[in-house]
């Protein structure tokens, strides 16, 4: 502090800190010094340079980080920035969330990156202000999403399914906390795949994708953008405070794998007459264009059930055509479902199921019981609705037993494949005090009963 005083500003006493961290671990001054010149303007810049020397020069380096590997391709981020980042490489342009945690960091990094990324971010009075304003974006042909935990979510529901029948395209991130209510606001569970899988009333098809790890957060995020114009449905991201906050160190994300693909319809879909937002065909996809785009024709939408112009109908047989129609698209969808990651033997005779962040500790508990011999092979499910099925259904015949992992009370995705493939789980591994499964609690607790 005595330093700093010198200098006439006790507030570079943090600069002269990491200049004497710096010099301990031997690592090169010029590193930190680039990086005070991107966060520092000139005015200060070099006052804090002189601070950085000063506490440079006060030790003797004590130890040595210097590597041979490049770490330049490389970056450090946790599981909400790369949300944030896979929606801006897949075009969003328009975001708006009510502070909520742990999802409230998205929102922050997006607005830090507004001018230099052109996206509107906007903080809403709540969370049904949120989504019905990122459903109103996406409707006029921007590429919206909103973000939410649990309780968020909770008020969201009605507006998804006003999404779905609508058939606008929507992107929500919901990153889960131990509930009901407030519950454990700082801390992490998996308990949310029923509801967000089940939530608004009536059917309708949506997509569920959960996030294993930082990388999958960003690369599913965009892909999550892509499906949601494409089939014009609700795509909900599934992540957890664990994943949101894990800080990784990763090879930076290759942009250049993300495609942008709008599937926006051109004036080719009315030159016979009237555009007809909800056309009945074969897929299930009806063209969509842009409202305002074209002169004289009218993009009409109504959270009322409705006929191929968009108009109000009584008719049951419209209902039921329209009905049929979206539920079509569900079919289709599951032609471009990824199939869970696979850990472990080709065939085990112990077959473990998870999904989520659970990717990480159990893939190095499943690593360490091979090493000891056991026959294991692990199926971690980032793709959760529509429940992607061939690799369960060939491996499950193979297994001896079946163990369920998941971060809940009840075991909702053991519930999930037995609904869906008529397959049972022979017991589950269940955690739900607020914390995270760690790879040396899974280890143990899968040896106790392999």
């Amino acid at each position: 502090m005595e330093k700093a005083k010198k200098l006439g500003n006790t507030k570079v006493s943090g600069t002269i800190f990491a200049g004497i961290i710096f010099k301990y671990f031997g690592l090169p001054i010029e590193k930190i010094k680039d990086y005070l010149q991107e966060i520092f303007s000139d005015n200060i810049l070099e006052l804090n340079n002189k601070a950085l020397e000063i506490g440079y020069g006060m030790i003797e380096p004590k130890l040595s980080l210097q590597g041979n590997k490049d770490l330049s391709q490389y970056i450090l981020i946790n599981g909400n920035q790369s949300i944030a980042l896979g929606a801006l490489a897949a075009g969003c342009s328009f975001y708006s969330a009510y502070p909520m945690t742990p999802s409230t960091s998205i929102m922050n990094y997006l607005a830090a990156k507004q001018r230099d990324e052109l996206i509107v971010v906007e903080q809403a009075e709540d969370e049904i202000a949120a989504v019905l304003m990122a459903l109103g974006a996406s409707y006029a042909g921007v590429r919206a999403m909103t973000g939410t935990s649990g309780g968020g979510f909770s008020l969201m529901v009605e507006s998804i399914g006003l999404a779905g029948i609508t058939e606008v395209p929507l992107v929500v991130a919901e990153v889960q906390r131990p509930g009901p209510a407030t519950g454990l606001p700082t801390r992490t569970e998996q308990s949310d795949l029923k509801f967000v899988i089940n939530c608004s009333q009536g059917e309708f098809p949506l997509m569920v994708i959960s996030l294993r790890d930082v990388e999958d957060a960003f690369y599913q995020t965009a892909r999550a953008f892509n499906l949601a114009e494409k089939y014009q449905i609700p795509v909900i991201l599934l992540s957890d405070q664990y994943l949101a906050d894990y800080n990784q160190t990763v090879k930076a994300f290759d942009f250049s794998k993300i495609k942008i693909e709008r599937h926006l319809a051109g004036e080719e879909v009315f030159l016979d007459g009237e555009y007809k937002r909800y056309t009945l065909t074969a897929s299930g996809i009806s063209p969509r264009i842009i409202p305002g785009k074209f002169s004289n024709q009218v993009v009409l939408v109504d959270s009322d059930e409705h006929d191929e112009y968009g108009r109000i109908t009584e008719s049951a047989e419209v209902r039921k055509n329209m009905v049929d129609k979206r539920m079509k698209k569900l079919e289709l969808l599951k032609e471009e479902l990824n199939e869970p990651r696979k850990l472990g033997n080709a065939k085990g005779e112990v077959l473990l199921l998870a999904w989520g962040s659970t990717y990480g500790p159990l893939k190095e508990a499943t690593e360490n019981l091979i090493g000891e011999g056991y026959n294991i092979t692990a199926l971690v499910f980032g793709d959760l609705w529509p429940l992607p099925q061939k690799s369960l259904n060939y491996l499950a015949p193979f297994a001896k037993k079946i163990i369920n992992i998941e971060g809940n009370a009840t075991g909702q995705l053991k519930d999930l494949v037995r609904e869906q493939t008529g397959i049972n789980c022979d017991l589950s591994i269940l955690k739900y005090d607020g914390r995270p499964f760690s790879s040396e609690e899974l280890y143990h607790r899968l040896k106790e009963v392999l």
